[in-house]
């Protein structure tokens, strides 16, 4: 929870800078544009990474600046499953031959031991399994289902901020769509008459935070599946395992 804590604090302060300075560069790039345009000089082509950054401005430092911490965050806590899915991820096959060998010819005892020098939620669900083994068989497959349990939800932890960012992104993306449009009939309103010049600016703005939006989604759904069938691999092999697990036990206590 502290580790969740820091990377809130650090992302929130990195959205401030970042909002803060696309402030300042929002006022410095109005006065460029101005002054290019009372000039009459031809503009430049404009890099990938420029023309983002000028989009970014244009759409308005206020709900662009909500999608970005959208984005940041969610990359946050995939990034964090992500390694921690590929940690926990064992080869069930090597470690199933290893806990039978060690049963074979040490018993119990030595099991556990291959079990304790394994990282990963397979090796913590045979030591429960095998520390159960002494009592009875259903107490071994009790306990195999229940921190089977406990595994999973250690796996899926935070998994479902992803998926809040995922829908959030866009909604917000639309909200500024709207407001945009709002801005424009203001506009129209105010003048009494329909000129385009009124309300281009409205209608580009509300075209960026949606075009935004949608992209930030896009972004955090790729690692959202990628981690979902990370999960789901994990998960069979963890099935795969408790049941070999119950058919060594079985064949041992014979």
């Amino acid at each position: 929870m502290k580790r969740l804590f820091s990377i809130l604090a650090i992302t929130c302060l990195m959205a401030i800078g970042t909002v803060n300075a696309n402030a300042t560069t929002l006022a410095t790039t109005t006065a460029t544009v101005t002054t290019l345009t009372q000039d009459d000089a031809p503009a430049e082509d404009l890099g990938f990474h420029q023309e983002l950054k000028k989009r970014f401005i244009e759409g308005g430092p206020g709900f662009m600046g909500i999608v970005l911490l959208c984005l940041i965050l969610g990359l946050a806590i995939a990034i964090e499953r992500i390694i921690f899915l590929n940690l926990s991820t064992t080869n069930s096959k090597k470690l199933t031959q290893n806990v039978e060998d060690a049963l074979n010819s040490g018993g119990i005892e030595a099991a556990k031991e291959v079990c304790r020098n394994t990282k990963g939620p397979v090796a913590s669900i045979f030591y429960q399994g095998l520390d159960r083994a002494n009592e009875d068989l259903d107490a071994a497959e009790k306990a195999v289902v229940a921190y089977g349990g406990v595994q999973m939800g250690q796996l899926e932890k935070n998994v479902s901020w992803i998926s809040l960012f995922i829908a959030l992104a866009p909604m917000l993306g639309f909200m500024g769509t709207v407001i945009g449009m709002i801005q424009a009939f203001d506009k129209i309103e105010a003048a009494g008459d329909m000129q385009p010049s009124l309300v281009a600016g409205g209608i580009k703005v509300a075209l960026l935070t949606t075009v935004f939006g949608l992209i930030v989604a896009i972004i955090l759904q790729i690692f959202y599946n990628y981690i979902i069938a990370k999960i789901d691999s994990i998960v069979n092999d963890m099935e795969d395992a408790s049941i070999t697990l119950m058919d060594m036990l079985v064949k041992h206590k014979k």
